[in-house]
């Protein structure tokens, strides 16, 4: 009894794993930063990327109560920030909307089939401060 319920627990750990690698493998090609951006020349994001990957949605809400609640704008995890970095330029020098079809954030949530609702209210490129 205990040999079957120690294999079901491994057999469904090792599936799971197997799951979240694949899917994070499979990613990568659509969520390396691949164009002109200043995200193209780093390593890694101000946090990880596997981090950055998993928790960006908690991150961002985080901020924004920090924002909201306390006043605070100016930490490594605002979304002005996100936009800042990841914003890349057409062959004109022009900015492209992070959420443009291809770009950025529309390629990691189409990727991951997840509603891209920031940018009804947030701005796509950076804006002058």
């Amino acid at each position: 009894m205990f040999l079957m319920v120690t294999r079901r627990l491994l057999t469904g750990l090792l599936a799971g794993a197997l799951v979240a690698f694949a899917g994070t493998a499979g990613a990568d090609a659509n969520w390396k930063q691949t164009t002109n951006s200043k995200a193209t020349a780093l390593e890694q994001c101000v946090r990880p990327t596997g981090e950055i990957r998993r928790y960006h949605m908690d991150l961002l809400k985080h901020q924004r109560d920090v924002t909201v609640h306390e006043g605070v704008r100016k930490t490594p995890d605002a979304l002005a920030g996100c936009i800042d970095c990841h914003v890349n330029k057409d062959s004109q020098g022009k900015l492209i909307p992070v959420n443009a079809e291809g770009q950025f954030c529309s390629s990691c949530h189409a990727f991951t089939a997840v509603h891209l609702d920031c940018f009804q209210c947030h701005a796509t490129v950076p804006t002058a401060r």
